[in-house]
């Protein structure tokens, strides 16, 4: 490809389906909607890891969370495998960042020549309690699902401060003659579900869509996902108007992210730079807003492991949908292909492939993978997804399949069936090719109990005590203390 600028936009768990552009009736996204229609999107695009520090490690290096042993939010990269950005910047590129990372530290070279107030885990260490995964202890993650709706949070203020300084940049950056790459990490839609008390009542509770499985008496209990609602405290089910406000809140999170997004293309334009500048947009990971009794992302669902993705600018190929199955992993490639940057003989083994050249292509099957062994999770879940069935694998436990054409809201669990047993066994035999599936859950485990060993122990980390949101530049965090 000719080398362009490229604005790689990302968003903190921002469910695919909550837009416009893949097909949501009530959500309003027009910036994002008129992106895709003047590009490419992908319908089956995964994160590689259903939560926040695992995913943007496998974003930022091409590599799967095995592969870095950054299992939990308590493993954050700290820029020792070469990123995307590493690679760009050692050949003289311009890679600056601004807003959210969740890396280790801005004094760790992340791979970027400029950090714009960038927001890391807690204290360097992040989430400890994450890595007690044998007798959990229960968060209490009610109060902020029973307090959603209208009002103003310090991630609406930061993602609007974001955007001012994106626009700052590019009037900043229009004139330089070599082509630059600008990562703008926005923290919206990610809880408090807060929304600006205009765009909360623009979304009718009446009107609200329900998710899949919402209500207790459809609820599926694998005993994965039962032990996931008993960590994040969701056994007791929410009552509906309390998950129509929050889904309300989420929607309205949503349109605002896609204002901020606005704001930076109208400041494209008025800079004169849409023809000479890409565009990626994607999430870390989604949000489940009620399905299955859930809230959060931890699952291997689509509302919770599929992500918006959608590309745009010069040579992407326009109003094109791309059903080949791709994931965040595949980043790494597309910011080097898009510089027009040889690959590294270091990277020749990284399992992503450019999305420029996907988008330019016939949809084939592809099998893709995530991997989670994170908070909610006594073991570790793995999924394969090709280009019709989900499979889900729990060291442990029985395994998930969906047929995603016939049942693409996942309500039929085709796991034990027998008609599909020949199907299970492949894609296993296709997992353990991948990884030993055992042996990496015994792995993560242990470097979770050695990391809690070495702060002192199980009773000095829920001393601690947890939070549920990482807190903006300069707000201290709201630790949840625990009894131990």
């Amino acid at each position: 490809m000719k080398p362009a600028n490229l604005l790689f936009i990302l968003s903190d768990q921002h469910n695919r389906d909550a837009t416009g552009c893949y097909g949501h009736p009530l959500v309003r996204t027009p910036n994002l909607d008129r992106m895709a229609a003047a590009g490419t999107r992908f319908t089956s695009a995964y994160t590689n890891c259903p939560i926040c520090v695992p995913a943007r490690a496998s974003l930022a290096t091409g590599r799967f969370v095995h592969e870095l042993g950054l299992w939990d939010n308590a493993f954050p990269y700290h820029g020792e495998v070469p990123s995307w950005g590493h690679r760009l910047k050692d050949r003289g590129t311009r890679v600056d960042s601004i807003g959210k990372l969740h890396f280790r530290s801005a004094d760790d070279d992340n791979g970027f020549t400029r950090e714009i107030d960038p927001l890391h885990v807690v204290d360097g260490e992040g989430d400890l309690v994450s890595c007690i995964r044998e007798d959990a202890p229960a968060r209490d993650k009610r109060p902020g699902i029973e307090s959603a709706g209208p009002g103003v949070s310090t991630y609406l203020q930061y993602d609007m401060c974001n955007a001012d300084r994106a626009c700052q940049w590019l009037t900043e950056h229009a004139g330089d003659e070599q082509p630059w790459v600008l990562f703008l990490s926005f923290v919206c839609p990610h809880p408090p579900y807060i929304s600006p008390p205009e765009l909360f009542e623009s979304y009718p509770l009446d009107e609200v869509i329900l998710p899949p499985q919402w209500s207790e008496a459809d609820w599926p209990r694998h005993p994965a996902i039962e032990e996931c609602r008993r960590v994040l405290n969701h056994t007791e089910p929410f009552d509906e108007v309390t998950v129509r406000k929050m889904i309300a809140a989420y929607w309205g999170a949503c349109t605002y992210l896609d204002q901020q997004i606005g704001r930076v293309a109208d400041a494209l334009e008025a800079n004169k730079l849409f023809d000479s500048t890409r565009i990626i947009y994607t999430s870390d990971h989604g949000e489940t807003a009620g399905a299955r009794g859930l809230f959060g992302k931890h699952t291997m669902y689509d509302e919770s492991a599929a992500v918006p993705l959608v590309l745009a600018g010069p040579d992407v190929p326009s109003n094109r949908v791309v059903t080949t199955p791709v994931s965040l992993v595949d980043c790494f490639p597309t910011v080097l292909d898009g510089l027009a940057s040889e690959p590294a003989s270091e990277d020749a083994d990284l399992p992503g492939r450019s999305l420029w050249q996907i988008a330019r292509e016939e949809d084939v099957d592809r099998i893709v993978f995530s991997e989670y062994h994170a908070i909610g999770s006594k073991t570790a879940a793995y999924m394969l997804r090709d280009a019709r069935y989900k499979y889900v694998y729990h060291v442990g436990g029985m395994p998930q399949l969906f047929d995603m054409v016939v049942d693409p809201s996942e309500t039929d669990d085709l796991g034990t069936s027998g008609e599909h047993k020949n199907r299970i066994e492949e894609f296993e035999k296709c997992l353990r090719a991948l990884i030993d599936p055992e042996e990496t859950d015994a792995m993560a485990r242990q470097d979770q109990r050695e990391k809690v060993e070495a702060f002192g122990g199980k009773e000095a980390v829920l001393r601690r005590g947890s939070f549920d949101n990482s807190p903006v530049p300069g707000e201290p965090p709201a630790f949840q203390k625990f009894q131990p």
